[in-house]
């Protein structure tokens, strides 16, 4: 199997990137990204720890949740498992990569910059839901923004209904979860996870619902 190992041999491949596809890179957040993060309820977290090991993690509000200026973005730090992946990779090298998308859009908006950590309290205020404020947000200052056109999603068929699939068609979490972490402890002692009954998908998401905030 022959391994692509340099960028010549990349670019024979598939030529330079041309047109549109460069001159749309921005430095900064202009009117219309910034809509776009208005309407999105939803954003990738792409980072790196200082090894090169990449992550890629989910946030999700309501529209808009992520607050938007030119140069700068404002990101709330929701409950989550702890584990801290994409925080910990931030404060190893400081950069992040972001992928906002919009519900039925095909077109996304990727926004790369510089990333730190507050935790002061004027600022997680701001954006307190339900009495409850982050723990931390996330500040980007931002070094590049572009609009990714729709081929991805229009092949997937992401958002068309017939697509969709039925929850049913996969185990529960709670179930693949034991499946799972039995399958590592079967060369070891297995933990109590392993033997457990499996939390139902009703049970489960009626418990993130009490701490979704």
């Amino acid at each position: 199997m022959a391994v692509v190992a340099d960028e010549a041999t990349l670019r024979q491949l598939y030529g330079a990137a041309a047109g549109r596809s460069v001159a749309k890179q921005l430095d900064r957040l202009d009117r219309h990204c910034r809509h776009f993060i208005s309407l999105s309820p939803f954003v990738l977290i792409a980072t790196a720890d200082a090894s090169g090991a990449a992550d890629v993690s989910p946030r999700g509000d309501v529209p808009g949740f992520v607050a938007a200026r030119e140069r700068e973005l404002l990101i709330p730090d929701r409950p989550g498992n702890n584990r801290l992946d994409s925080l910990t990779n931030i404060l190893a090298t400081g950069q992040v990569g972001l992928l906002f998308l919009i519900p039925g859009v095909d077109e996304t908006l990727r926004v790369n910059g510089r990333a730190f950590i507050h935790d002061d309290a004027e600022l997680t205020r701001l954006f307190t839901v339900g009495g409850k404020a982050p723990r931390t947000v996330l500040r980007v200052e931002v070094t590049e923004a572009y609009l990714h056109c729709a081929k991805a999603f229009m092949r997937s068929r992401l958002w068309e209904p017939e697509a969709q699939v039925e929850r049913t068609v996969l185990p529960t979490m709670g179930e693949m979860l034991r499946d799972q972490i039995a399958e590592k402890d079967a060369a070891g002692a297995a933990s109590s996870f392993a033997t457990e009954t499996p939390e139902t998908q009703a049970s489960m998401v009626a418990r993130y619902r009490d701490i979704l905030y």
